[in-house]
């Protein structure tokens, strides 16, 4: 069953600077889905899009189709989004960094869809990041950045979301760390909740979802499932970079480089 649906979607900044033209992808009940491509690609536009965030860049749908569970969200209010099932980390982790760690966790179920299971979800999340269990009342600006990341989708995760959307999670950490948020994504996925994010990691991409898109210049101009996809010799010259791309993809899968 096909959990979001975006078909055709245009987004333009300012009126007149295009972000992204055409974009169709969906994500279905359960699934995990990467964007893939390089910066200014498009990616962040289409998350904003869905969330609801694009007013607050000056942006706007112009053209093409959101929806969420059968239902139009294009315009939708963002705390009515979270409500209804969408939550999401964004790039650079925002997280509130004067508050606890227990704070960000019960600020992250304040549009939960089931209030009365925010103490079994929160014991739920600690069981996925568990460097966040032993820092519970430390103010959050003094955690580490993999510790930053973990509780910026353990807030997320707060709100019990059908759809966890994610912004580059492996930006600036180290491999082991992009491991171990590689290892929660997947108990994620496998517990129901479906998955899409934009991410630079090759081998974050391939350990946590099936299926990915590339944006190129706001166009999607290649889909496939991930694996697939990240060993396509186009993809490795525009995204990649061929020989590079193609010894990653060849370490995470254990498939002979070519």
């Amino acid at each position: 069953m096909t959990l979001l649906e975006v078909s055709g979607l245009t987004v333009t900044y300012g009126g007149a600077v295009l972000a992204c033209e055409g974009v169709s992808l969906s994500v279905d009940e359960g699934g995990s889905v990467c964007l893939l491509g390089a910066n200014g690609a498009g990616k962040t536009s289409v998350l904003r899009a869905i969330t609801g965030l694009l007013r607050y860049h000056n942006g706007a749908v112009v053209h093409g189709s959101i929806t969420f569970d059968g239902r139009s969200i294009i315009g939708a209010d963002t705390s009515k989004l979270v409500a209804s099932g969408i939550a999401q980390a964004l790039e650079g982790r925002r997280i509130f960094r004067d508050l606890t760690v227990s704070d960000n966790l019960r600020a992250g179920a304040f549009s939960a869809r089931d209030r009365s299971r925010e103490k079994r979800v929160r014991d739920e999340v600690l069981q996925l990041f568990p460097p966040l269990a032993a820092r519970l009342g430390q103010a959050a600006g003094y955690l580490s950045g993999g510790e930053q990341q973990m509780l910026a989708i353990a807030r997320a995760m707060m709100a019990q979301p059908r759809l966890l959307i994610l912004d580059e999670p492996s930006l600036g950490l180290a491999p082991l760390v992009v491991e171990q948020i590689g290892a929660s994504l997947r108990e994620i996925v496998a517990g129901g909740c479906s998955l899409m994010m934009v991410e630079q990691s090759t081998a974050l991409a391939l350990a946590t979802t099936s299926y990915a898109y590339l944006l190129e210049n706001g166009c999607v101009t290649h889909h496939d499932r991930t694996a697939h996809l990240l060993a396509d010799e186009r993809v490795r010259a525009s995204y990649l970079g061929t020989s590079a791309g193609q010894a990653e993809v060849a370490a995470v899968t254990g498939e002979k480089a070519r």
